[in-house]
């Protein structure tokens, strides 16, 4: 005969040791995730000719319009411009793309959390290589402008990867934390997006920090800014300051401390509020 216990609510231990396990679960399903993600990539772009191309071509025609422009009302070299410009708008378009994504992580999945088992770290694992996919095929605008220009950033980009595995952390950690928020509250994503709008305008994305002169230290209370410049500096050949550094990781804490208590409390109800 089956038994309803109705027992007081799992404590702080037990949560984090089932959200332990769910991420040891989702460990070795990465072929898995790489498969999904992918299909997600066929369905977005199913019946285009050229597929996700059509997003790199975009990208290379609003850089090419935007490079000539804004170094013409800037006052500065093309030469130099441009490969800013061009790593600026692909990083970010990478971000902005994942952290929309992080807002549908649990929701977009729906039908999948309803009618299998998996653990939720798989779906947050799917956001960030998903948005990995597309930013490859987007490096190739970059490549071009380097070509085009004769630039390239030397042996500094080599202190991109460990910023930009940081950034990989985070998405990660994003995913929980959006993706349960958003399952709770919809009215969330817009608050995001209107945040990341402002966002793009404030850090130094489509301006360059030496613009700001005396007042460029600002920039560090910034944590979209810092966040940016730790990938971006060392690929354009220069090295962030100590502040940007300090910043960017204490964000980064911040974040994967906020999204781990969340997705710790709140894994078991994730399901019921999609």
């Amino acid at each position: 005969m089956p038994v309803l216990d109705i027992g007081a609510a799992p404590d702080a231990a037990t949560r984090n040791g089932l959200a332990v396990r769910d991420v040891a679960e989702s460990l070795p399903l990465w072929r898995l995730c790489w498969t999904l993600s992918w299909l997600d990539i066929k369905l977005r772009y199913r019946g285009s000719v050229l597929g996700p191309l059509w997003l790199t071509l975009s990208t290379a025609i609003m850089i090419g319009s935007m490079g000539f422009l804004y170094a013409a009302l800037f006052h500065m070299d093309l030469h130099e411009y441009l490969p800013f410009l061009a790593l600026s708008i692909v990083l970010w378009n990478f971000v902005s793309a994942l952290v929309g994504d992080a807002c549908v992580t649990f929701t977009g999945a729906e039908g999948m959390i309803r009618s299998v088992r998996m653990p939720f770290m798989l779906y947050a694992a799917r956001v960030v290589v998903r948005n990995i996919l597309v930013l490859g095929h987007n490096i190739v605008v970059i490549v071009m402008v380097d070509v085009l220009l004769k630039t390239a950033p030397g042996a500094l980009a080599l202190l991109a990867i460990p910023a930009f595995v940081l950034w990989l952390v985070v998405a990660l950690a994003l995913s929980l934390l959006l993706g349960a928020l958003c399952a709770r509250f919809r009215d969330i994503p817009p608050i995001i997006a209107s945040v990341m709008q402002m966002a793009f305008f404030v850090s130094a994305v489509i301006w360059r920090p030496e613009q700001l002169g005396e007042q460029q230290w600002l920039l560090n209370f910034n944590p979209f800014f810092t966040m940016f410049e730790i990938v971006r500096g060392p690929l354009l050949g220069t090295v962030p300051s100590q502040a940007v550094y300090v910043s960017a990781l204490m964000s980064s804490a911040a974040i994967c401390v906020a999204a781990w208590l969340l997705f710790a409390r709140t894994r078991g109800r994730i399901a019921f509020w999609i």
